[in-house]
């Protein structure tokens, strides 16, 4: 290597070293284009004589000025368009339970124990006979009273089939009130066969 490039290696590496203290390190030469010719690969790479501002970097003035910041626009999204809300089909009524059809699926229910059907066919058969008591005038209840015995044995039964047999429940929760109107007309309590 001749003397004079080792001069100018060693006054880039001086020129360099001398910058790395410094904040503002001048940016790299820009990238060769198939434009522009290559460098001789012979000759050394020499570092521009002019100061080149780094990109992104506000050049310093004598005078300082305040930069004004450039705030992107808010870009609002279009409401979603709402559709009226259809009306919900009605849910499948449940067919209500006739007294014979009661009668027979609280016996053939799992749901119930042996015992607890034996204490339930009791308490049932007194709700019946407070019920011809009254029709018949000899009943000391008045009808707010039976219905409210009636209304707790339905809650009984309820509670005791809930868990285990759900549609039998939920039958007698829908045949709760047209039970209700046999009970409580004379004429349709009349033609019973209980």
């Amino acid at each position: 290597m001749s003397a004079s490039r080792i001069c100018l290696v060693a006054a880039i590496a001086l020129g360099l070293n001398a910058c790395a203290g410094r904040r503002d390190i001048p940016a790299p030469s820009p990238p060769l284009t198939n434009a522009s010719p290559a460098p001789d690969s012979a000759a050394p790479a020499i570092a521009p004589a002019t100061k080149q501002p780094t990109p992104g970097a506000v050049p310093r003035s004598s005078s300082t000025t305040p930069v004004p910041k450039v705030v992107p626009p808010v870009v609002k999204t279009p409401a979603p368009i709402t559709r009226a809300p259809q009306p919900a089909a009605p849910p499948a009524a449940s067919p209500t339970l006739n007294l014979d059809t009661l009668t027979k699926q609280l016996k053939e229910t799992k749901a119930i124990g042996l015992f607890s059907k034996l204490a339930l066919k009791n308490q049932i058969e007194d709700l019946l006979d407070e019920f011809r008591k009254y029709y018949q005038g000899n009943s000391k209840m008045d009808m707010a009273e039976l219905r409210r015995s009636y209304n707790l044995l339905l809650m009984k039964v309820l509670s005791l089939l809930q868990d285990e047999d759900q549609k039998l429940s939920s039958e007698i929760v829908s045949s709760r009130e047209a039970i209700w109107n046999l009970l409580a007309d004379p004429k349709k309590f009349a033609t019973l066969k209980i």
